[in-house]
């Protein structure tokens, strides 16, 4: 299949990307889900803290304790913000005795391939191209929702405090 790069009118209001926040959850004791949210806007560190706040809360309601967080370099994932707010909740979860740690496994520069997600993003995008035409960002968010199996939840907002 060939890819043709489409062009988008300049008063198109549909986002010109959509970003997402995705994690592969794997346990021994159910079948293997993927969790997943859209960005309004772009990725930053803020919007990461509420994806792993969501995740952690998700995992807690499971029974589960700990959360191994394999990921690549992205400035969204290694940010001091990101590192402090972990450690911060490490912390808190271990006083309290209650909620999931997070255990945060980064990957080497350059290595995609060693995470486990990965294949299911390209394998995901071959399922839902459309080669004819551009699909609107409602209709591509369907479309990956459907082909990874999981619920569309609302979206992830930058705060106004940041934005």
């Amino acid at each position: 299949m060939r890819l043709i790069e489409q062009s988008v009118l300049k008063d198109d209001p549909d986002p010109k990307a959509l970003a997402a926040y995705g994690l592969l959850v794997r346990t021994a004791d159910a079948a293997e889900q993927t969790w997943l949210r859209f960005v309004d806007g772009r990725p930053l560190s803020v919007v990461t803290l509420s994806f792993l706040d969501w995740c952690c809360t998700k995992l807690a309601a499971q029974g589960k304790r700990v959360l191994l967080l394999v990921w690549d370099n992205a400035s969204w994932h290694i940010s001091h913000a990101v590192r402090d707010w972990i450690r911060a909740h490490n912390r808190q979860v271990k006083q309290d005795g209650t909620g999931v740690r997070i255990l945060s496994c980064a990957l080497p520069i350059k290595s995609p391939w060693l995470n486990p997600i990965e294949p299911k993003w390209i394998h995901t995008q071959r399922k839902i191209v459309e080669p004819a035409r551009l699909l609107p960002a409602r209709e591509l968010e369907d479309r990956v929702c459907d082909a990874l199996g999981c619920s569309h939840e609302d979206h992830l907002v930058i705060p106004d405090t940041v934005a």
